[in-house]
């Protein structure tokens, strides 16, 4: 993944929105944009434009079902954005652990 995919893949997955979509996918197994606006407060328009930007960043692909079309999540996609958002963590809970130990060194040597 480029920085660039990065940064479009966190901005999708940021918002609540989004994230419940995904939620929603994963439960039925895929749906339309008008199913997912019959379960979420927005209207089908919102959902069609929070489709698209997961579509973008490959977290979702489509499928022509009817007239309409159905939106499922792509499973590969999806685990390695949890395997990236799981690195940042565990950088992060790095960079905080060190931090502390710092911190209480300080407050040690000044005690």
């Amino acid at each position: 993944m480029s920085t660039a995919i990065d940064d479009d893949l966190w901005s999708a997955v940021g918002d609540p929105t989004r994230r419940r979509m995904l939620d929603l996918l994963l439960a039925h197994g895929g749906a339309t944009a008008t199913t997912l606006s019959e379960r979420l407060p927005v209207t089908r328009q919102a959902v069609a434009k929070h489709l698209g930007v997961l579509d973008r960043v490959g977290l979702v692909h489509m499928r022509p079902a009817g007239r309409e079309r159905r939106y499922e999540v792509d499973e590969a996609q999806l685990a390695r954005a949890i395997a990236q958002l799981s690195a940042v963590g565990a950088t992060w809970d790095a960079r905080l652990q060190r931090i502390k130990r710092i911190a209480e060194r300080i407050q040690s040597q000044s005690g």
